[in-house]
């Protein structure tokens, strides 16, 4: 099986493929499988998810829409959270609800092995956790599992967890207008531990800036592209995962890898933050 360090700078991140609020189904499940698909026949070989998303929703229509797997094809998802019955994002933090996870996506998703898992914390949580993270390291052990990592973390966290097993990715929130990571980011690179930002096109507040809208003036791309790509030349440790529920945005998205920003838009850009 492919690890994160194969795959290509851009995948796909499927949480937008959910309904309203990461909740529920979508409006249209068939066009949510087509955009999974044309992802597939355009070379994404990395999709980030969680059972979360929907709840199972979106592991649902990933299993229903691709499986059996192509085999570069590399599932990446998160644990440590659950939704209630009305949507609230809640802990599921206890050991034994980080073992039950890993096994509810491996058997939703219909795999042997993941190809990631992301120890998942909440907003603020600053506490000991050497009992969950142990738990994963001991489902890698068993084969269930490829590469680990850490999300909504910190860097005294990072260092924590290497202390007991090793660091292979750690997925925050960051774009070019949002930048608390910077110092993190170059720290992990040395490490060569992979950083995935989540919200890299601002999330649920997209991004709103004139500079790059500027940058993307100038070279006839749309400023999604530019946030993309000043991601992508902001380090080499960064992989992507931009997630959206439409075809003709996933082109998009993609495109973005053979956009190049010259000097001026790289001061432009890292001005902004």
């Amino acid at each position: 099986m492919k690890r994160l360090s194969d795959v290509k700078r851009i995948g796909f991140g499927a949480m937008r493929l959910a309904g309203p609020g990461i909740f529920g189904p979508p409006a249209d499940p068939a066009q949510a499988k087509q955009v999974l698909q044309r992802a597939v026949e355009l070379g994404v070989d990395h999709i980030d998810t969680s059972d979360y998303y929907g709840p199972y929703v979106v592991n649902d229509l990933i299993r229903e829409a691709l499986h059996p797997y192509p085999p570069e094809l590399v599932l990446v998802t998160k644990v440590g959270a659950r939704r209630d019955d009305e949507g609230a994002w809640l802990p599921a933090f206890e050991p034994d609800e980080i073992k039950e996870a890993v096994h509810d996506n491996l058997g939703r998703l219909g795999v042997e092995r993941l190809g990631g898992v992301n120890l998942r914390f909440m907003d603020g949580w600053d506490g000991d956790f050497t009992k969950q993270w142990t738990v994963l390291a001991d489902l890698q052990s068993q084969g269930l599992v490829c590469d680990l990592g850490l999300s909504n973390c910190t860097a005294e966290q990072v260092k924590a967890a290497q202390d007991v097993a090793p660091v292979s990715m750690v997925q925050n929130a960051y774009n070019v207008a949002h930048r608390e990571d910077d110092k993190l980011i170059d720290s992990l690179a040395e490490q060569g531990i992979f950083y995935v930002p989540f919200f890299p096109l601002g999330g649920f507040s997209p991004l709103a800036v004139d500079a790059v809208q500027e940058v993307a003036d100038k070279h006839r791309a749309t400023h999604m592209q530019v946030a993309l790509a000043w991601l992508l030349q902001r380090s080499p440790n960064i992989l992507l995962i931009p997630g959206t529920s439409s075809v003709e945005h996933l082109e998009e998205n993609l495109r973005a890898a053979k956009l190049a920003l010259d000097a001026d838009d790289l001061a432009a850009l890292d001005a902004v933050g």
